[in-house]
Parts: C-alpha cells; structure tokens; sequence
C-alpha cells in the first residue's frame, strides 16, 4: 500500500538544483562544473532553468568571469544545501547498510601500503565472510558523502561530530640504505646529513608534520641547507628512493618502522623527534555496525601489539 504523504510537493528541477547549489560554493560555473562532471555551460544553462522556474535571478554574473549569490539566490543555497546534504546523508547510510559484507576502510596511500596491507591476512583469517575495501586518499572523510565504513588518519584527533581512538603515537627519524650509511661520505652522525642528498616528503595536508626544516631544527642540527632534494607527494615513494640509496630520507615508527633492518633501510644514527601527529581510528558518531565494531577491536590489538 502506498503511504499517504499529503499533498503532492511541488519541486524544482532537481539537476537544476544539484548544478545550482555546485555553482553557489564554488561562484563560477567553471569549478562546478568540475565538480559535477559536466562544461561550465551545462551548468550556465541548469541555472537559468532554475531561474526562469522561480522567475528570479540567483546570481549577478560578474565581468571577471565569475558568479555572485543575490539576495534569493543566498536564501535559497542554504536550502538547497541543507536538502544535499540531507540526502547524500541518507544514501550514504543505507549503502552502507545494505553492504553488511563489505567493509570500507580510507586511509592514506602510505599507511595503507606500509603498515595497514602487511597485516590485513590476520584480519581475513578472522573474518572470513567481509570483504575488505581500502581507499587510499589524502583527504578527511565526509562520512555524509563519502563510501566509507570508517577512517585511519594522522592528526591531532579532533575530528568534530566523530568518533576518535587513538591507535598510536610516533616518532619521526632519518633512514638511508646500509650502502649509503657505510660508504663516502661518512653519515655516523646527524651533521654528516650536509654532505647527503634529502628526501622530501612534499605532503601538502600536513603543514604540521615533521619534515627535514623541523626535525633538523628539533634535533638541533645546524649547518644543514634542509630545502635541497628531490620531492615526492608519500611517504612510501621517499622510503622506496631511500631503499634503492638515493638519499636520505625521514622515516616513522608506523610508516617504514617495519622496513628498518640490516638488508633494507636502516638509521644511520639514533637520533629522533617525536611527531605532533598520531594515527587514529575515525568513525562516525553512531552505534557501530558489527562490522566496524571487529575492524575497531582487531586494529586496536594489532597497535597495541605493535607497541610492545
């Protein structure tokens, strides 16, 4: 039986309102049509089917190519928003209630592939029936939007309106291959970092984290030009150059503790500092779902166990 849900609503073209709302956080057409996948002109032409539907104009074009709200135009982007919203919300959910079998974990490139993938077969063996998914991305999750169970990131942990846990503190330090440590130049000690080539992990999220300026000055090495050497977006990609002995690059105890041994990478001299960073468990504020439930106890042990 059908429900009864009142008189029949009287929408607006709803593609009209999705091209509208893109083009209100944006102001141009240009960006929200990136967003949406479409020209700027398709979006140009959603808006005016939008206008001519209230018979009011929602934006002044301006000369330099760009778009600005009016007065109905801003009242109604914050309706339209809030509707979005609401919506990608509710979808989000019930995707996810309807995947019981899966499980969606995002992280970042390098933890996934430096820590998280080398201990997953534990996970599988205990949980044989969910299937895994990772997601390797830089950026937070939008648990309203986004295709994701639940999050591994390295911050502070405030994370507004979600569940944080931490996992594991870190310490950040200098790792080079053992050819590289035992050849010429000499790298015994932090100064002979002046005579070798630097790693950059050029990560451009975390403005924060400790890279050559910070742990040089940290660790309190001076004479060292920390802004030379080649750049790589992840960590792993530094690890991978550092490996093959193309320099020294800054390893952490969660991302490429793992790797440090005689034959692989190894630290050329303890010094270390300590990361304003921590990695943690990130999930929305509801009662988990059975599955993130195991996911949060098993990650748990396995940090715990690392930590010893």
């Amino acid at each position: 039986m059908a429900l009864d849900r009142g008189p029949r609503r009287r929408l607006p073209p709803l593609n009209a309102v999705r091209a509208f709302e893109a083009a209100s956080r944006h102001a141009t057409f240009h960006e929200a049509g990136d967003e949406l996948g479409v020209s700027a002109g398709a979006v140009a032409q959603q808006v005016k089917i939008l206008e001519s539907w209230f018979g009011l104009p929602l934006f002044r074009r301006l000369p330099s190519r760009g778009v600005a709200l009016t007065p109905a135009g801003q009242r109604f982007a914050v309706a339209a928003g809030e509707m979005l919203d609401g919506l990608a919300e509710a979808s989000a959910r019930l995707r996810r209630q309807g995947q019981d079998h899966v499980l969606t974990i995002s992280t970042t490139h390098s933890f996934a592939s430096l820590w998280l993938i080398p201990r997953m077969a534990s996970f599988r063996a205990l949980y044989p029936d969910l299937d895994v998914r990772v997601v390797a991305n830089n950026r937070l999750v939008d648990f309203a939007r986004d295709d994701a169970d639940l999050a591994i990131r390295h911050g502070r942990g405030r994370y507004p309106g979600l569940r944080s846990d931490l996992l594991m503190h870190d310490v950040v330090f200098p790792v080079c291959s053992p050819a590289l440590r035992d050849g010429e130049p000499p790298l015994r000690k932090a100064q002979d970092l002046a005579r070798h080539t630097l790693l950059h992990d050029d990560d451009p999220i975390d403005l924060e984290a400790v890279g050559w300026p910070q742990w040089l000055a940290a660790a309190g090495v001076a004479g060292v030009d920390a802004s030379r050497g080649p750049r790589f977006t992840h960590t792993f990609m530094v690890l991978q150059v550092a490996t093959a002995g193309g320099g020294v690059g800054l390893a952490t105890r969660v991302l490429g503790g793992d790797l440090v041994s005689g034959t692989g990478l190894v630290r050329p001299f303890p010094d270390e500092v300590a990361s304003p960073y921590s990695f943690f468990l990130v999930t929305p504020t509801e009662t988990d779902a059975p599955k993130v439930a195991r996911f949060r106890d098993w990650i748990t042990a396995q940090a715990a166990e690392w930590g010893r």
